[in-house]
């Protein structure tokens, strides 16, 4: 297979940028992304091939660049995105990891899959409708998920006879909306997906625009991965014992650096039993070495003999986080079913994974002005809302808005393995003094 690209510069020298796009269904985000990937030459020809020819078998006079992107058979009949697709592409100034994310209500989910890890998020709005209730709901996942950049991209310009007041006023209502969520930066682009105007190159139609098209954005908004510059944490993801002749005493927690950087001779604490020990050696690759940082894959050795097990979390002590049994935070609803308060879950934070109860729903996000509905009972699909949530152990959790990767957990259907919610834990998490009528233990043990 050949490519339509261009000979790159050398990638070791360009940075990531990890972004999700994201908009109502028929807003022309699977359009966008084929845009960008047919017009900055990152396709295939075998892939353009057949997409011309699965146009041309539709009567359709030019390529539908949405087929790169719908890979689905059943997203392929609908003209609709239903999976998350994930595209890898790369310019001379930049590498991307893309989530074609879907804009049907059913599918939020998804979004919220694909958000997660993003550095920027590309909100479409169809110029003829405007801000609709979709397009508040993503753009509050995305300040939800702390997406440091978000794109508005207000797309089929070309049907509003590329009108400048009409960008100007979806423009003003989004910007003013998303920055009540909190979102840091807001960048609004005029663009036609389908005709390419402000895609990647600019548009002769809109010269009252001045600002970059969106290609042009995505290579040039700074991003930071510097996990480094967190504390450090390392959740045990498995214990290695060979108890062979050749290493008859080993003892090694494996797992992935979640940030931070980890050192040879730094004291540690593990957690949630607190007990200290120093780090006595570190494996990486087969060789020791004296420091590792995230997202390195590495094996800790410990000065002590320390019962530690799968879900443990390792931290130097001066930064070592408090654990809790009380988890108070926001959270995205999934699942069909409703989460309702005395509901009995199961949360998964890192490798480690504990029973609890949903205690409390104070309040429930409305969208249309950012209020709060207070003691809604019950959080249905979609919905984004305060929990506060007792487990039966205590976690050692890190504030969402200090760390990405520790400050979020899921919410699981005991029953089924079922994900219920998307939780992103508050700044403080206050332990409430234990009653005897508050904590009663029923025969399951599920109540703490």
């Amino acid at each position: 297979m050949t490519a339509t690209t261009e000979p790159l510069a050398d990638l070791s020298t360009t940075t990531l940028l990890r972004f999700a796009t994201a908009g109502s269904v028929d807003d022309g985000k699977s359009t966008l992304v084929g845009r960008l990937l047919h017009d900055s030459k990152s396709i295939l020809t075998d892939q353009l091939e057949a997409v011309e020819a699965v146009s041309a078998q539709r009567g359709q006079d030019t390529p539908d660049l949405a087929l790169l992107t719908d890979g689905l058979r059943a997203e392929r009949e609908q003209g609709i995105t239903i999976d998350v697709a994930y595209r890898y592409f790369a310019t001379a100034r930049r590498r991307f990891i893309l989530a074609d994310t879907p804009g049907h209500v059913q599918y939020t989910r998804n979004m919220v899959t694909g958000a997660s890890t993003a550095d920027l998020a590309v909100v479409l709005v169809d110029a003829r409708n405007g801000v609709i209730e979709q397009t508040r709901r993503h753009a509050a996942v995305a300040a939800l998920l702390r997406v440091p950049h978000v794109v508005l991209a207000v797309n089929k310009m070309d049907l509003v006879g590329y009108e400048e007041k009409v960008f100007a006023a979806i423009a003003e209502e989004f910007t003013a909306y998303a920055s009540d969520l909190g979102v840091p930066e807001i960048t609004a682009i005029p663009i036609s997906a389908l005709a390419g105007d402000n895609v990647v190159e600019p548009s002769a139609n809109m010269d009252w625009y001045g600002g970059p098209t969106v290609l042009e954005h995505l290579e040039t908004v700074p991003v930071s991965h510097d996990l480094t510059a967190c504390p450090a944490r390392f959740p045990v993801q498995y214990v290695i014992r060979p108890q062979s002749a050749e290493h008859p005493d080993y003892r090694g927690y494996a797992g992935q650096i979640a940030s931070g950087v980890l050192r040879v001779g730094e004291a540690v604490t593990v957690l949630p039993s607190g007990r200290t020990s120093t780090i006595e050696g570190i494996d990486a690759l087969g060789e020791s070495v004296d420091i590792a940082w995230a997202p390195q894959s590495v094996t800790l050795r410990l000065a002590d003999d320390i019962d530690i097990s799968r879900g443990d979390l390792i931290a130097p002590s001066a930064s070592a986080p408090a654990p809790t049994q009380d988890v108070e935070a926001t959270v995205c609803h999934v699942a069909d079913q409703p989460l309702a308060v005395g509901a009995r879950v199961l949360l998964k934070h890192t490798t480690r994974t504990v029973k609890a109860i949903v205690k409390e729903i104070p309040s429930r996000l409305t969208l249309d002005d950012l209020s709060q509905h207070p003691e809604p009972g019950q959080l249905v699909t979609n919905d984004i809302g305060r929990v506060v949530v007792r487990t039966a152990e205590p976690l050692a959790l890190d504030a969402y808005a200090d760390s990405r990767r520790t400050g979020s957990f899921l919410l699981i259907d005991p029953a089924d393995g079922t994900t219920l919610a998307a939780g992103m834990a508050g700044a403080a998490f206050a332990s409430r003094p234990e009653t005897a009528d508050q904590a009663p233990v029923d025969e399951e043990g599920w109540d703490f």
